[in-house]
């Protein structure tokens, strides 16, 4: 139901036919950042507003342009999207001079509408830009960006205290937003550093390096050194971002 939503908000727009690239005379759109060049990370219930800007550019000047977010080979087999929220969906102009203006457009994405998990990943930006003597440029893919799963990841260490040479068991779990329940599922099978930073110093060193479970728990032991902060590391994937647990404190007593 989300994804059919998505797809209807942008078959329901007026847009010329966007199987392939097309130009006509000098249009260019160029300097197309989403999100401030950051992945779009999406906790597992709240919408997250996305702000696309770009510069559009014609010797005549530029009349209107208009931005799309999709996911998909391209707009027009598009699984999921989403659509300006301006009023007629076209972005907001302003002109720079006579031949440039620079472009905002802001767009919503939010779980159970436009967002479900096999949509997250890598996302495009489909682009028309017209100019007032009726040159256009039209692109499939002006960016691509990066939608991600919110990720969260615990880390406990015991026992507290622990005796010099004697045994620390550290659990925790990785899980990330599931976009269709609104709650944070277990990421089974993924790779999770142990990583120790000695109190009193800055940095944290990787000890060994654990994989999730089928619920996305984590369990490993090491043998305790010295006072100090355990913690799980996740370095992220494609559609997940990383994560760093906060440290746990385990005194060591002689």
């Amino acid at each position: 139901m989300a994804v059919a939503a998505g797809a209807l908000a942008l078959t329901a727009l007026a847009v010329p036919a966007a199987q392939a690239d097309d130009v006509s005379g000098d249009t260019k759109i160029s300097n197309v950042v989403v999100n401030g060049g950051k992945p779009v990370v999406v906790g597992a219930t709240a919408a997250k507003n996305v702000t696309v800007t770009f510069t559009a550019t014609d010797d005549s000047g530029i009349d209107w342009a208009q931005v799309i977010l999709f996911h998909g080979p391209n707009v027009d087999k598009a699984d999921s999207g989403a659509v300006a929220n301006s009023k007629d969906g076209t972005a907001k102009c302003t002109k720079v001079d006579a031949t440039t203006s620079k472009c905002t457009s802001t767009f919503t994405l939010e779980p159970r509408y436009n967002l479900i998990n096999k949509v997250a990943g890598t996302w495009k930006v489909w682009a028309v830009a017209a100019a007032k003597d009726g040159d256009y440029l039209q692109k499939d893919n002006v960016k691509s960006f990066s939608v991600q799963r919110l990720s969260k990841l615990t880390t406990s260490a015991k026992p507290k205290p622990v005796k010099k040479g004697k045994t620390v068991t550290v659990s925790g779990k990785l899980s990330r937003a599931n976009w269709e329940s609104g709650k944070y599922s277990g990421y089974s099978g993924q790779a999770v550093k142990l990583q120790f930073r000695k109190k009193g110093t800055t940095t944290y060193k990787t000890l060994k390096t654990v994989k999730t479970n089928s619920t996305g728990a984590l369990k490993t032991t090491v043998k305790s050194t010295a006072d100090g902060y355990y913690r799980f590391s996740f370095a992220g994937t494609s559609n997940t971002p990383a994560v760093n647990a906060p440290g746990d404190l385990v005194r060591v007593t002689k």
